[in-house]
């Protein structure tokens, strides 16, 4: 078993531990338990589908959610190729890309954002907390249905307003309403067994508040930006005259792929 032995993680290099983590022990243990505890609860459901072929009732998206609290990194690797496993039963295609990516970023947005806002535990106990924790279940949902919409209206296989609505209604609901619930539960018990990431990547220092402030404003900011636009533009109600010249993906690309870039450097930046 491999000792717990921190390595020096310093204000805005925090991108670094997504690698990092690939070196220690406990941290691969722990994306392969989240994968495998993702794809186990999503698979019974795909009989539920609601847009055939694409997405299915997803009970399982609370998963991501409670594990990127607990695991850090791990889980947003385990959400990425838990999903792939899950598509795996449904038949691959180069969609499942994009739903890869997306899950990552589902599951890398919540620590990232609470631990840049707050110092406290992810067990809401006043008010203020219960609107944060929601908040970043909604930031991190959004930025998901963003990402998986305009990567299969690129593809040519389903309207971003179809599906990315589909996606947030889907993940939010489950999330907001397990995802508390389950780290009542779980994250008491699992940081008495110092099996949290910070336990076991060591604690990192905070960024300076200025680059909190940047980082969480980009990611908000660039991910409801994404999420209005991509409908906007796959609806009909978006096609500025100046980029006419372009084929109506290129003006797609154009206008949601900025935004989507933008919630991506914020999270870098935490």
């Amino acid at each position: 078993m491999d000792t717990i032995v921190p390595y020096e993680r310093r204000p805005g290099r925090g991108m670094r531990e997504l690698v990092d983590m690939w070196s220690n022990t406990r941290m691969v243990v722990l994306t392969a338990m989240c994968a495998s505890l993702y794809a186990a609860v999503l698979i019974p459901f795909m009989v539920v589908p609601l847009i055939p072929g694409l997405t299915h009732f997803r009970p399982a998206n609370a998963l991501p959610i409670v594990c990127s609290f607990l695991f850090g990194p791990a889980a947003a690797w385990g959400a990425a190729f838990g999903n792939l496993i899950g598509d795996f039963f449904t038949g691959l295609g180069p969609g499942d890309l994009f739903g890869f990516v997306a899950n990552f970023l589902y599951a890398l947005v919540p620590y990232r954002l609470w631990r840049a806002c707050t110092t406290a535990d992810p067990l809401p106990r006043t008010l203020g907390a219960w609107f944060l924790l929601l908040g970043i279940i909604t930031t991190a949902s959004m930025l998901c249905a963003a990402t998986v919409g305009f990567g299969l209206q690129l593809l040519g296989f389903v309207p971003f307003a179809v599906l990315a609505n589909v996606v947030l209604v889907n993940n939010l609901v489950t999330s907001a309403l397990l995802a508390p619930l389950l780290l009542a539960v779980l994250y008491p018990r699992v940081r008495r067994a110092r099996l949290l990431y910070g336990d076991i990547l060591g604690a990192a220092p905070r960024a300076p508040r200025w680059r909190r402030f940047a980082g969480v404003a980009l990611v908000v900011t660039g991910t409801g930006l994404a999420f209005v636009l991509g409908n906007l533009a796959s609806g009909g109600w978006l096609d500025p005259s100046t980029l006419a010249a372009l084929s109506r993906n290129l003006r797609f690309v154009v206008l949601v792929l900025p935004a989507l870039a933008l919630g991506i450097l914020g999270l870098a930046l935490l």
